[in-house]
């Protein structure tokens, strides 16, 4: 189908990232737009929240420099990055005298600066260096591919990594990145994650980039403000219950307005599970490969505990790496120091538990103490096992489990004029899916309006 020229209306329900991303593309092609969000905050499952008078967000973030779409975006919308988010070398760095390691990749060009990092790096001895080396120019050499996939413990163990590194570096990158355990875990999508920032020919592609703002700020709102100046409009408390094909190839939606507004697309940028019911209720055979693919993904969540300490509180560096031993009650996995993200919020740090299924079932009262206990213990600083307050805030649908040869529904939903957007869509070329992360949504979202607009898929555009 040709490219349209004429000026289109189109819906997205939905304004978490993907929904977003794809708003703005829509907006930016000059097609009207109107967004549907159910929630009263943008962001979906990476928004703000306010809890004890503080604003929060529902879950810390790690981003990096390979994510090229969502920093196109937020300069799109005329916001600074260096102002929203802090700039970090690749690092593995752990409390000292905590059993971990330091690792952190100075600012030279790449590859050059993970193998300085190799060499300078604490806490890993020869053979630990050496395998490290190993399975990095391997993967090189495969071009970071892996087209029969396997779990990736199943990978590690076939290149002879070593137990401290599987435990210090591969397995906490792998929770960060997948949110699921690699014993679980696609090797496939982890490398191509790698692919991206440790293999990268760019230095900067393997950042890590730490949002300074609250997740809704730095981009969500900025979006909605983007695509109402282009026209758009973006309604909250807007929740989609049913949408209906027209006889003339255009859409409708339950949306519980009265203005009865016709679409010549829409695409649903929800969570996997909303966008499954909503096809369902098309009652179309067409839709229905989508809808097994989306009921058959398996949930995964995180949770992040927010512990307030008194203001002269903070750490050395802005996070560190922890080691955790759910059989010491050691859950947390990173613990970051928010006051040196926004010195409003001196004295407060968050601790992310990544597949966190079974630690939320500790309770949060208990959750919490025992993250606090850890921090006091593996920071040698008494003074953190009490706290002032704390919040635990679990995501249960966080993300799917990223498994080995997950079969995940594309952008097209089977019927013309409908796309699917978010985290758990599957790229045009299948060896290239992410993992569900931020990038991926926006992602996402940039290819279904591509789609929606063209006719064609993002391969092809």
């Amino acid at each position: 189908m040709a490219k349209r020229s004429v000026k289109q209306r189109y819906a997205v329900i939905g304004a978490g990232w993907a929904g977003c991303a794809a708003a703005m593309e829509l907006a930016r092609a000059g097609h009207a737009v109107s967004v549907f969000e159910a929630a009263r905050t943008l962001g979906g499952r990476a928004r703000r929240v306010e809890r004890e008078n503080t604003v929060l967000d529902n879950g810390q973030h790690i981003l990096l420099g390979a994510y090229t779409e969502t920093l196109r975006l937020i300069k799109l919308t005329g916001q600074d990055p260096a102002e929203l988010i802090l700039t970090l070398p690749l690092q593995m760095r752990y409390p000292a005298n905590s059993g971990g390691m330091d690792f952190i990749a100075p600012r030279l060009p790449a590859p050059l600066h993970l193998a300085w990092a190799l060499l300078r790096a604490k806490g890993l001895v020869r053979a630990d260096k050496l395998a490290l080396m190993r399975f990095s120019t391997a993967m090189r050499t495969m071009g970071w591919q892996l087209y029969n996939d396997c779990t990736v413990s199943e990978l590690l163990q076939r290149f002879d990594q070593t137990d401290r590194l599987n435990r210090l570096m591969w397995h906490p990158l792998c929770l960060a990145a997948l949110n699921t355990p690699p014993e679980r875990a696609s090797a496939r999508v982890f490398l191509n994650v790698l692919r991206d920032s440790l293999g990268a020919s760019r230095r900067r592609a393997s950042d890590m980039l730490i949002p300074k703002a609250d997740l809704s700020s730095v981009l969500p709102d900025a979006a909605a403000r983007y695509v109402e100046q282009h026209g758009g409009a973006v309604r909250t408390g807007a929740k989609v219950a049913a949408l209906h094909a027209l006889a003339d190839g255009r859409w409708r939606l339950d949306d519980g307005g009265e203005d009865g507004a016709q679409y010549d697309g829409v695409i649903v940028a929800t969570s996997s599970v909303q966008a499954a019911s909503l096809l369902q209720g098309l009652q179309d055979a067409r839709l229905d490969d989508a809808i097994d693919r989306m009921q058959a993904f398996t949930p995964e969540a995180i949770s992040t505990c927010y512990l307030q300490y008194d203001a002269s509180v903070h750490l050395d560096l802005p996070f560190y790496a922890l080691v955790d031993t759910p059989q010491l009650q050691h859950w947390g996995q990173f613990v970051f120091d928010r006051g040196q993200l926004d010195a409003s919020q001196a004295g407060l740090l968050a601790v992310v538990i990544s597949a966190s299924g079974y630690a939320a079932e500790q309770g949060h009262g208990p959750l919490a103490q025992a993250i606090a206990a850890q921090l006091a213990q593996v920071l040698q600083r008494p003074e953190l096992a009490q706290p002032v307050w704390t919040q635990l805030i679990t995501e249960k649908r966080a993300t799917f489990a990223c498994t080995p040869d997950l079969l995940r529904p594309g952008n097209a939903s089977g019927m013309p004029g409908l796309l699917l957007a978010g985290d758990y869509t599957a790229n045009e070329d299948r060896t290239q899916d992410y993992p569900a992360t931020i990038e991926a949504a926006v992602r996402s979202g940039v290819a279904a309006a591509r789609v929606v607009t063209t006719g064609k898929t993002a391969k092809q555009t």
